[in-house]
């Protein structure tokens, strides 16, 4: 099985591209981020034909996340309030559509747009801190569920310095602060491991160039896009890379689709 995720930065702008996109890789599972349409807008139609289900959590011009797959989607949950709906902040940090997750094929595959931040004192700075705590909560409710989780998503963080083109001068600040970090590796805990790391342990290896200085060019990226696996997924993975060449097509977003391979369902009985 191919679980992939892209922020493809306005699903309707690239339409063209991700369906190019999804012929050529076949991914069974898809998710996406910045989906930047409201629900009845999404062109559904053009993936649905492509044997692909669809759902969808979106809003006009910001955020939005989508799952699209070639298998069942079941179990579609939207918002942290689907697991948290007695948590006072879970209401109020789901207005903006950031998360969606399916149960496909066993997996409860949960797709996630973190908040950016801005700058490190932004209010926003201090939303994106709150939205981590609440996923923290959010993961230990899902955990009781029992499923085996795939999370993936668009992360604005980059957790180590082998994650950023540039880390002294870099680290530190907005995507790159240390109260990011703590509170992405809280999120994490022991359940769940970056499988891109597991298969490449070097630097230089981005998901995200910045449109506005000319990243792409010179190759400053940042590798933002992260797909994390429980441990019982994460003996099922056999490779996870990043096709880093969509970034360079004509008008394309500014991050990367990331891709893993599993052999799923396990082979064998006794994998957990």
């Amino acid at each position: 099985m191919k679980i992939a995720t892209w922020n493809v930065n306005s699903v309707r702008t690239r339409l063209d591209q991700v369906l190019a996109w999804l012929q050529q890789e076949r991914p069974e599972v898809l998710c996406l981020q910045e989906t930047k349409v409201t629900d009845e807008l999404f062109p559904r139609e053009a993936f649905e034909a492509m044997g692909y289900a669809v759902a969808i959590s979106g809003q006009k011009a910001y955020n939005g996340v989508a799952i699209l797959s070639l298998l069942a989607l079941e179990d579609v949950q939207i918002g942290f309030e689907a697991l948290l709906p007695a948590d006072p902040e879970a209401a109020g940090l789901s207005e903006q559509k950031r998360v969606i997750s399916a149960l496909i094929d066993g997996i409860r595959v949960l797709n996630l747009y973190v908040p950016n931040g801005s700058s490190l004192k932004s209010e926003k700075y201090a939303y994106k801190l709150e939205w981590l705590a609440c996923l923290r909560r959010y993961l230990e409710e899902q955990e009781s569920q029992g499923d085996p989780l795939c999370m993936v998503g668009d992360f604005n963080i980059g957790p180590e310095p082998r994650d950023i083109h540039d880390p002294e001068r870099l680290s530190g600040g907005i995507m790159a602060s240390e109260a990011e970090r703590s509170a992405l590796q809280q999120v994490l805990g022991e359940r769940l491991t970056d499988v891109f790391r597991v298969f490449e342990p070097e630097a230089g290896h981005w998901s995200w160039w910045d449109y506005r200085t000319g990243a792409w060019d010179r190759d400053r990226g940042w590798r933002i896009d992260h797909i994390y696996l429980c441990e019982q997924l994460l003996a099922c993975a056999t490779g996870c890379v990043i096709r880093k060449a969509t970034r360079g097509h004509e008008q394309p977003s500014d991050h990367a689709p990331v891709v893993v391979n599993l052999v799923w369902p396990p082979e064998t009985d006794d994998w957990n």
